[in-house]
């Protein structure tokens, strides 16, 4: 399967934000997934355990984005 330009730039894209804003080298278990959707226009829904870094899967395509992003989290529901 190839992979178009576009693709391999967003990918780039996303992996130095991940490294340069968040400092980490890969992405856990289903984030990669999700930011990866996100990135090519699919609307998502991720329920993940409390941990799993739900709320870096919106942050770095809102990074890679630019512009105006809003997200509705659940977690003042945890305060």
């Amino acid at each position: 399967m190839q992979v178009s330009k576009a693709s391999a730039r967003a990918e780039d894209s996303k992996r130095r934000v991940l490294k340069d804003v968040f400092g980490f080298d890969n992405f856990r278990p289903g984030q990669d997934a999700v930011t990866e959707a996100l990135l090519a226009g699919r609307h998502v829904l991720a329920v993940m355990p409390t941990g799993a870094g739900k709320s870096l899967c919106y942050q770095v395509p809102a990074l890679v984005l630019g512009g105006l992003t809003i997200v509705v989290s659940p977690l003042v529901a945890l305060m």
